[in-house]
């Protein structure tokens, strides 16, 4: 028995405890109801993560980040399959039981993989997802002039995280170590360690996407390339316009001075910093969303061009944010 014979044994004895083993075959026997939705997603150690990030916080939010594209389809967790590319001596035993979890967490079924060796940790992670009953699959095209525009949570704090990782700062438990430079004032050494944890370790807003599944119609997609970017990306769909009311764009609390203690200006990592993992959608004028989801309404859809509206009045948004084949 190879070493990879023996690690493919090893995970699904793990997954037979939950009754769900699927592996065995050259591909996975899927049982009805067939897929109708499908993502892919990877995370690649220095591009998405730190390299000594702890492998199951990898896993963990692998999973986030995949679900998250399901969330923005409306669309209920079936099965998940994982490309793992793994550094020569590494045991993935760790990661594959934080993914089993968050999988099981998640409603997500582990049907398949491939495990190859690499020079870095990859992981790419395939989910494939149906309609929840009752309800119907969310795109982003269905946005109409004059609905109006939400976001599902704050944004522009994954992008600070991303900037304290960036100089040292990581998970440790529940919490977050932070650079010596960032652990006083106490106020904003939580600011800090809530940003790092977003960063590092998103959440999929399922909730929300099963709740917007149940409307007529909506319009939707996830915020991972920025708020500008992915706007732009819903209206190119739709053919409309959107008007967005910088008052309006969601801060999480405290985290102003501490972007501006990073070099940076809030508003723009709010429009472009990307990785905030919370849903943009367009619902019709008097939907709104339920007050415990945590959505906030920041503008509305127009017939055409993407302006940002401040107290100097309206602006031409440019469709920035963060693109891996740009040049760096």
């Amino acid at each position: 028995m190879t070493g990879e014979d023996r690690l493919i044994d090893w995970l699904r004895r793990r997954l037979r405890r939950s009754g769900a083993d699927l592996l065995g075959d050259d591909a996975a026997v899927l049982p009805a109801p067939l897929p109708e939705v499908v993502t892919v997603d990877q995370q690649i150690a220095g591009v998405h993560f730190p390299p000594d990030l702890d492998p199951a916080a990898v896993a963990r939010r692998l999973v986030a980040v995949a679900l998250s594209d399901l969330a923005a389809m409306g669309a209920q967790p079936g099965y998940a399959f994982l490309a793992l590319g793994l550094p020569p001596g590494s045991d993935p035993r760790r990661l594959f039981a934080a993914l089993v979890a968050a999988c099981q967490a998640a409603g997500l079924t582990l049907a398949g993989g491939d495990v190859a060796r690499s020079d870095r940790l990859t992981a790419a992670l395939t989910l494939t997802g149906v309609r929840y009953p009752g309800g119907r699959l969310v795109r982003r095209g269905d946005a109409r002039c004059g609905d109006r525009l939400w976001a599902g949570g704050t944004l522009g704090e994954s992008a600070v995280g991303r900037r304290l990782v960036e100089r040292g700062a990581r998970l440790r438990g529940g919490g977050a170590t932070l650079p010596p430079e960032f652990r006083s004032p106490s106020s904003q050494r939580r600011v800090a360690a809530r940003a790092v944890r977003r960063h590092l370790a998103p959440r999929a807003q399922i909730e929300l996407g099963r709740w917007l599944a149940g409307r007529r119609r909506a319009a939707a997609i996830d915020v991972s390339d920025g708020l500008a970017l992915d706007l732009a990306r819903l209206c190119r769909e739709g053919g409309v316009g959107a008007r967005l009311d910088a008052a309006r764009i969601p801060l999480a609390g405290g985290i102003e001075p501490l972007a501006r203690r990073l070099g940076a200006e809030p508003l723009q990592l709010a429009l472009s910093g990307g990785e905030d993992y919370v849903l943009l959608f367009a619902l019709p004028p008097g939907v709104r969303p339920p007050h415990h989801l945590g959505a906030r309404r920041i503008g509305e859809i127009t017939r055409r061009d993407l302006v940002l509206a401040d107290r100097g009045g309206s602006h031409p948004l440019p469709a920035a944010g963060w693109d891996h084949l740009a040049k760096r």
